[in-house]
């Protein structure tokens, strides 16, 4: 049954777990594009710009998409694309298992908030998989991978 404590553990949950995990999604393309050379612009939220440093903007509604685009690469290849579209996947990924690895060697305490943590990558990691086109301007990281091994120009294929 749902009581008055879970609703604060849903709202960890939704306004910070959540714009987190979309955070370190969006790092990893930010990451994986500067890699490769190339420069990089990452927004979290929607509505007005509340926050803008460096290269990373947030928006006054956090908790409600976020996106990276990225242009330029020097290293300008099949495999670059692929990692540069694969990077969130990575990120959240790799966040997870690093996550879980510090609860098993007892270093931090299962807590419901880590469960959440990993949820919430898992479903990061799922959706951006599926070969989706979200909108006109937006397709998933999985449609994008798809269709650099389908040798489609990585110009054609819009970003984040």
């Amino acid at each position: 049954m749902f009581n008055w404590d879970d609703l604060i553990t849903a709202f960890w949950a939704f306004f910070l777990i959540l714009p987190l995990v979309s955070l370190i999604h969006q790092l990893g393309h930010w990451t994986m594009a500067k890699i490769m050379g190339g420069d990089s612009h990452l927004v979290i939220g929607s509505g007005k710009t509340f926050l803008t440093i460096g290269p990373i903007s947030v928006k006054r509604i956090y908790i409600a998409d976020s996106s990276c685009t990225y242009k330029g690469l020097k290293i300008n290849n099949k495999l670059s694309h692929i990692l540069v579209n694969s990077g969130g996947i990575i990120f959240n990924l790799s966040s997870m298992l690093i996550l879980d690895l510090l609860i098993i060697f007892n270093i931090i305490p299962e807590t419901t908030y880590f469960y959440q943590f990993g949820y919430f990558s898992v479903y990061y990691i799922f959706f951006a998989l599926l070969p989706i086109q979200y909108s006109d301007n937006h397709v998933s990281d999985g449609l994008a991978i798809y269709k650099i091994l389908r040798n489609i120009d990585p110009k054609d294929i819009v970003n984040k």
